[in-house]
């Protein structure tokens, strides 16, 4: 099974439709394999031929898919990615964790224990912090940059 026609699956099991506009960002943000912000995106599918897509309706369906778990947001960046975990058949984690390449941008979506997350949770406890976001953005240099 394609990403897409997992995703319409996922969207069909929790009750939504993958509409036309919806499958376009999805499928544009799948294609162009990076992080974009909403713009870029909105660019892109613009790009691509359809009727015109306002940046207003980008952002909606970005919240959408979002909530869908089918792309992320990177809070650093405020840039999006699409999940590389759409055509899975199971959970892989709680919360997503990313690695970004600081020279080309190259976002990879990675697999953090939940005793990895328990750690950081206890050691903010420690200091009295309470962690709002458990999403971790790490940031470095990816082995093709080296």
């Amino acid at each position: 099974m394609d990403v897409i026609s997992s995703a319409e699956q996922k969207c069909a099991d929790n009750g939504v439709k993958l509409t036309k506009r919806r499958k376009q960002v999805l499928t544009a943000l799948v294609e162009c394999n990076a992080a974009v912000s909403a713009y870029e995106l909105t660019e892109l599918c613009n790009q691509q031929g359809h009727t015109a897509m306002p940046a207003m309706s980008v952002y909606r369906i970005l919240d959408f898919l979002e909530g869908q778990s089918l792309v992320h947001r990177l809070s650093t960046t405020n840039k999006y990615i699409a999940c590389s975990h759409i055509s899975c058949q199971h959970s892989h984690f709680r919360r997503p964790q990313f690695l970004i390449c600081n020279d080309c941008t190259r976002v990879q979506e990675v697999d953090v224990t939940s005793e990895t997350l328990s750690a950081i949770e206890r050691v903010a406890a420690d200091v009295g912090f309470n962690l709002s976001d458990k999403q971790l953005e790490v940031s470095g240099t990816c082995s093709d940059c080296k």
